[in-house]
């Protein structure tokens, strides 16, 4: 910070520690949030939002505070997966998020919405301040982990999630196609920028288990997730498989009844980092 700075951030050209610091923003008075943790990935369809899930499902099962962030606007569907269906409540001046059957506590586009099929014809911007809204606005009250769903892609949201809320590390979710390096690549590229710790990447769809013989078949292709998680040094790997039961808890919005060791140990890191 230069000696004649006047702390005007914004009428400042200078890049320095203490803009960037700035640009976080602030949770409001009745909001108290220890951990963020965003869930990423490059191309859409792969299953960030399951994975949020999941890990947010496992954070609870533990006794701890958690709370869900959908920041994916255009593409919400953080509530159906939890069969929530009513609309957000507000006190007059603060959102107040929804609460799963475990009390995991929600806020997404589609808890504003009349009806959950209505699109969301919005610009770049306009999501982009809803998302920043949605961490300053929602009375979210004591969390100890808030998991951030965000939307596919290097654009302007997840962009907002990097600057404006306390990210401490990103999980990559992607897929056994081979394309997956050059999608991982641009993730793990923004996260470097951003200086956002990469704390594990999950394969999903990685292999289908035979229910009779207990076979792995590779059905989208041989894995390759251990050498692009080595290339990228990212220390902790998870695989998915392609499970008809899981995919149908949450299609039926039963997510939190889902068995399971798949996400265990990577939460472990998100629990120790």
């Amino acid at each position: 910070m230069a000696e004649t700075c006047n702390h005007d951030c914004n009428s400042c050209k200078a890049d320095c520690g203490e803009r960037e610091k700035s640009l976080l923003a602030p949770t409001n008075e009745y909001s108290s949030i220890g951990n963020v943790i965003g869930i990423v990935s490059g191309k859409g369809g792969v299953g960030k939002t399951m994975v949020t899930s999941m890990l947010s499902v496992l954070s609870r099962r533990k006794g701890y505070e958690t709370g869900i962030l959908d920041a994916d606007i255009t593409g919400a569907s953080i509530p159906k997966v939890f069969g929530c269906k009513e609309m957000a409540q507000s006190d007059g001046q603060n959102l107040i998020p929804s609460v799963t059957k475990t009390g995991i506590k929600l806020m997404s586009s589609n808890l504003l919405l009349e009806e959950e099929g209505l699109p969301v014809l919005w610009r770049g911007p306009l999501l982009a301040g809803m998302v920043k809204q949605f961490y300053t606005d929602v009375r979210w009250e004591y969390l100890d982990y808030l998991f951030v769903d965000m939307p596919p892609g290097t654009g302007d949201v997840p962009l907002t999630v990097y600057q404006s809320l306390p990210v401490k590390g990103i999980i990559i979710v992607t897929s056994p196609q081979e394309l997956v390096s050059m999608i991982v690549e641009k993730a793990v590229h923004m996260a470097e920028m951003m200086h956002i710790p990469i704390l594990g990447i999950v394969e999903n769809m990685s292999y289908f288990e035979c229910p009779d013989c207990k076979k792995r078949y590779s059905i989208f292709g041989e894995s390759h997730i251990e050498e692009t998680a080595d290339r990228f040094h990212i220390g902790h790997v998870a695989k998915l498989p392609i499970c008809p039961e899981l995919v149908g808890l949450c299609d039926s919005g039963k997510v939190e009844d889902f068995q399971g060791e798949w996400l265990d140990e990577l939460f472990g890191v998100i629990e120790q980092f």
